[in-house]
């Protein structure tokens, strides 16, 4: 591990919005209450990479608490340090491995999910390990409140394409659908955040899909 890393993990240990591995079990069902101090709703980024979803979410909506879910600690460690350096605070990290997650949050605790250009997985053999494979979707029923909505901005077709099928299998309510996003008329404040990997594909011309569900 190169000594950046290292430095990274050592300092991501002395942040007050991070939980790392077991440290974030014990706010499942009370992260507003405990973490925040107060009652607002909770949105998760997962496979948040560096978090500039959460912390620009987080800067556009004060009123609401956002929780980056990431394993890598030296890329959470980037959007921990910049939500620290800017004073925001309704914002935090957990780091651990997403197929967990009812392990930290309680039944109907989260408002809204996203998740932002996670890695495609596009081998057939690792379909299980995309997230949007129908047990990972069953985890976010679980999580979500009534109503609660899944986004997926990915620049990769196949996921997009797979997402669309699973959606469709079981019946889910989607809500906006584009596999062009910066062509459609959907963009807005929320879909013009772009995240690090995300600008990377614009230079190239790459089209970004979006999709927007619920589980009723």
């Amino acid at each position: 591990m190169g000594k950046d890393k290292l430095r990274r993990f050592a300092e991501i240990e002395t942040f007050a919005n991070v939980y790392q591995l077991d440290e974030g079990k014990a706010l499942k069902g009370k992260w507003a209450a405990e973490h925040f101090k107060n009652n607002n709703p909770v949105v998760l980024e997962l496979a948040c990479g560096k978090g500039e979803y959460s912390v620009n979410l987080a800067r556009l909506f004060p009123e609401k608490n956002f929780i980056g879910v990431d394993y890598k600690g030296n890329r959470i460690w980037r959007g921990a340090k910049t939500a620290i350096e800017d004073g925001i605070d309704n914002v935090a990290f957990l780091r651990i491995q997403i197929e967990n997650l009812l392990d930290y949050f309680h039944e109907g605790e989260v408002d809204e999910i996203w998740i932002t250009f996670p890695d495609p997985q596009p081998q057939d053999s690792r379909e299980k390990k995309r997230l949007t494979f129908p047990v990972f979707l069953n985890r976010y029923k679980q999580v979500l409140k009534p109503g609660g909505c899944v986004n997926l901005k990915t620049d990769n077709d196949q996921l997009y394409a797979y997402t669309c099928e699973k959606v469709a299998e079981l019946g889910l309510v989607v809500h906006k659908n584009t596999d062009h996003l910066y062509t459609s008329d959907l963009v807005d404040e929320v879909l013009s955040i772009k995240t690090y990997y995300e600008k990377k594909y614009l230079l190239h011309d790459k089209n970004i899909n979006y999709i927007q569900f619920s589980f009723e």
